[in-house]
């Protein structure tokens, strides 16, 4: 009997089409795991959506939290008459009232020239340069507050000068100004006001001369109106001005604590009889802004959870929470507060005694006139949105109530959180399970194919045998 050949092509032994049988079967096996596939996708899909809602709170959180803070309701607003002249800014704690502001001098920085132009190449000898800065005296700058010096080479042209007194920090700027007559050094104070005024001085004993008609020394300015040294161009000066009839000084051009919470700067002089109004109010445009960001971040936020959580008759479609009790729960919870009422205020009880209402759909919508009427009653506003009781939270502000639910919502082991986390850990169920049974569905397989290539094996043995007696048989008849 000749031997069996080996089976490559599952079904050639029996004739029957075993692959397909095979593939069949295991599809049928593997039907669980696109089920948990399925599953999975939804489940990924819900995380995603209170990943949206999360941030959605957040924001919310974050304009409600503005407005119960108790700083917001104390935020001012100043107009100037001629902002040119003077401009006010404002910060917490600036009181409200009306500022007639004169201005007498400017801060300024001083300013040295040289007498004579020279040619911007000439030389002006070697030697040392020694600034003083201070409060200038009639006599020169007595108490120095800093004193630098500067040594110069017979070579240095005024451009090397400038920069090495740049270079040595001694709080004076130089500069060359070029024009038909020729060049000249100008040293200008870094910082305006007095006590930024300075002094120069010219040691040249024993110094090369310059190639310049003038030596060094047209440098030294020794405060007084010395022909001989250079002049000053210049004076250094503080602002000075009146608030009120009250006189305030500056080294520079901005007051910055002359007025509690109030920050003014001045840009010109003006005449003692000519003051410059300015008025500081409430600001509430700002607080206004607020309220409007907070029915906005509040719509946006209850907006994605009705859709995140409704079914659609007219599409037959149903949201990615649909049912989702957290989702629901957080939806109710804060339309619930929002149309609340509370005791916090004596004139304004809901938000739409102030004109913030409930529309169609739980959003909120501000009516702007009834808003404005309402600031107008600032203090019962505030408590409307921001009062809050230590000992009974029940009587808290709207604003207040709001950020507490979104701060808990938010919270580490919030709803929220809780929510995502079991969402999470199902994924992770769901992928074992799908490992467990794609192991499970290999196995079968194999074995299968086990099957399947023995029964190949045993009907081609068994075609061959039979192939065999017909052939012993034909030879018999014929013989």
């Amino acid at each position: 009997m000749a031997s069996t050949s080996t089976i490559t092509s599952l079904g050639v032994g029996s004739g029957l089409d075993a692959e397909s049988i095979v593939t069949k079967l295991v599809t049928l096996e593997r039907l669980p795991i696109t089920q948990l596939q399925t599953q999975a996708d939804k489940i990924q899909a819900k995380i995603s959506a209170f990943g949206q809602i999360q941030s959605a709170v957040s924001t919310f959180r974050d304009a409600a939290r503005k407005l119960a803070n108790p700083d917001i309701w104390g935020t001012v607003a100043a107009t100037s008459a001629n902002a040119s002249v003077v401009s006010f800014s404002t910060s917490t704690g600036a009181a409200t009232g009306n500022y007639a502001v004169t201005v007498s001098s400017l801060a300024k920085a001083q300013s040295t020239a040289m007498r004579t132009a020279v040619s911007a190449t000439d030389t002006l000898g070697s030697g040392t340069l020694t600034f003083n800065t201070g409060v200038m005296g009639t006599g020169g700058i007595a108490t120095p507050t800093k004193t630098t010096q500067v040594t110069i080479a017979a070579t240095d042209t005024l451009d090397n000068i400038k920069d090495k007194v740049n270079a040595a920090g001694a709080g004076v700027r130089a500069s060359v100004v070029s024009d038909a007559n020729g060049s000249r050094l100008v040293f200008t104070s870094t910082d305006a006001g007095k006590a930024n005024a300075f002094t120069v001085s010219a040691d040249t004993t024993g110094g090369a001369a310059g190639t310049a008609a003038v030596g060094l020394a047209a440098l030294a300015y020794s405060g007084t109106d010395n022909s001989a040294e250079a002049e000053r161009t210049q004076e250094a000066t503080n602002a000075i001005a009146k608030v009120n009839g009250v006189q305030v000084e500056s080294a520079t051009n901005t007051f910055s604590g002359a007025l509690t919470g109030i920050t003014f700067t001045v840009g010109q002089t003006t005449a003692a009889d000519a003051p410059v109004n300015v008025t500081v109010s409430q600001d509430t445009d700002t607080i206004a802004k607020a309220i409007n960001d907070f029915a906005t971040s509040y719509t946006s936020m209850v907006n994605l959870l009705r859709d995140n959580t409704k079914y659609d008759d007219s599409t037959k479609t149903a949201g990615t929470l649909q049912g989702d009790g957290t989702a629901l729960n957080l939806l109710n919870q804060f339309r619930s507060l929002a149309g609340s009422s509370t005791t916090a205020s004596s004139t304004y009880g809901t938000l739409s005694s102030v004109g913030v209402s409930i529309q169609e759909g739980g959003g909120l919508t501000v009516d702007s006139t009834k808003l404005k009427n309402a600031l107008g009653n600032l203090a019962e506003v505030k408590k409307l949105f921001s009062f809050a009781d230590t000992s009974n939270s029940g009587k808290d502000g709207v604003a207040t109530k709001l950020r507490t639910l979104a701060d808990n919502m938010l919270a580490f082991d919030g709803a929220l959180g809780n929510r995502t986390s079991g969402l999470r850990s199902a994924v992770t169920r769901n992928q074992k399970q799908q490992d467990t049974l794609d192991a499970r569905a290999a196995l079968y397989e194999k074995r299968l194919r086990a099957q399947y290539t023995s029964l190949d094996t045993t009907m081609a043995t068994l075609n061959t045998a039979s192939n065999y007696v017909t052939q012993m048989i034909n030879a018999y008849n014929k013989g």
